[in-house]
């Protein structure tokens, strides 16, 4: 009788740790080998070779990522370096600007120093804090008052001559109404030939005039007008305006004359203020005015 046997379905072979063993082993093998003779080097640039696309494909997307970050930097700090340079090119034009003012501010000093000591009367220095804004009226305002012995009534001067009259003071700050401000008029005489007139302001913008004259007045275009001295408020030689135009009317009998200041308070921002003695009766009106204003 034929003995049955079991049919085998799977062939067993060497087990798990058997095989873990063997590639440990392999795999010390191959890195001594591998450390110490060139052996298997054209064996690693064969595969170097082969694997080369594959990883190149892999680092595609960081590349990509590394790209667009780089170009974002690039972009981010050619941007600050423009408004770095912008800044810098906006702060040495304000430096700039400022030393060309200061350049002038200190030649427009030095000018007014010799203005200083040239007139005989005491002077108080003063700089202009703002310009009323008015239509009607032409006036500045100063930074020193009646504690520095400014009162109503006092001439305001400049490197040209004459630039107005102080009509206001508080303790801190005064007030002058410019030459040609209606407010304004000013005793002058010819300096060709001594003929002495009364020159007012606000009739022409930016000019003075001259009125009340005889049609046949020795005055001509040219003819420069200086203070006479008269009333004691304007030192006499001080310049005032020059004469543009004389206008005689025959009919009538009269002329009148319009002149340009020498002064230029429009161009500067400090001023001479003649300390001279001022009539009790202007004192007191000038700062009655100036309690009113305040």
């Amino acid at each position: 009788m034929q003995e049955s046997g079991t049919i085998k379905l799977f062939k067993r072979g060497p087990t798990a740790e058997l095989q873990a063993f063997i590639l440990v082993l392999l795999s010390l093998v191959l890195l001594v080998v591998d450390a110490r003779w060139p052996v298997l080097q054209p064996a690693r640039q064969a595969i170097s070779v082969v694997i080369y696309p594959f990883q190149r494909a892999m680092l595609a997307p960081r590349d990509a990522v590394e790209r667009v970050r780089d170009w974002t930097d690039a972009a981010a700090v050619a941007q600050k370096e423009k408004e770095a340079l912008q800044r810098q090119r906006i702060e040495l034009a304000q430096i700039s600007t400022h030393a060309a003012q200061l350049a002038a501010e200190n030649e427009q000093l030095r000018r007014l120093l010799s203005v200083a000591d040239a007139v005989t009367q005491p002077s108080v220095a003063v700089e202009v804090l703002y310009e009323p804004s008015n239509a009607f009226s032409h006036h500045l305002v100063f930074n020193k008052g009646s504690s520095s012995g400014i009162l109503p009534g006092m001439p305001v001067i400049d490197v040209g001559g004459i630039v107005g009259q102080i009509v206001r003071v508080t303790p801190f700050t005064s007030e002058a109404a410019l030459l040609t401000d209606d407010k304004v008029s000013i005793p002058v005489q010819v300096l060709r030939n001594g003929l002495r007139l009364i020159a007012f302001g606000g009739a022409v913008s930016d000019k003075v005039e001259v009125r009340y004259l005889n049609a046949d007045v020795d005055l001509v275009p040219g003819d420069k007008l200086i203070t006479s001295g008269i009333g004691g408020l304007f030192p006499a030689g001080l310049s005032v305006a020059s004469i543009d135009q004389v206008e005689r009317d025959a009919s009538s009998g009269f002329a009148k004359a319009v002149a340009t200041p020498y002064s230029h308070p429009e161009r500067h921002r400090h001023f001479l203020v003649l300390r001279v003695e001022v009539p009790a009766g202007e004192n007191t009106e000038g700062q009655q005015h100036g309690e009113q204003a305040e």
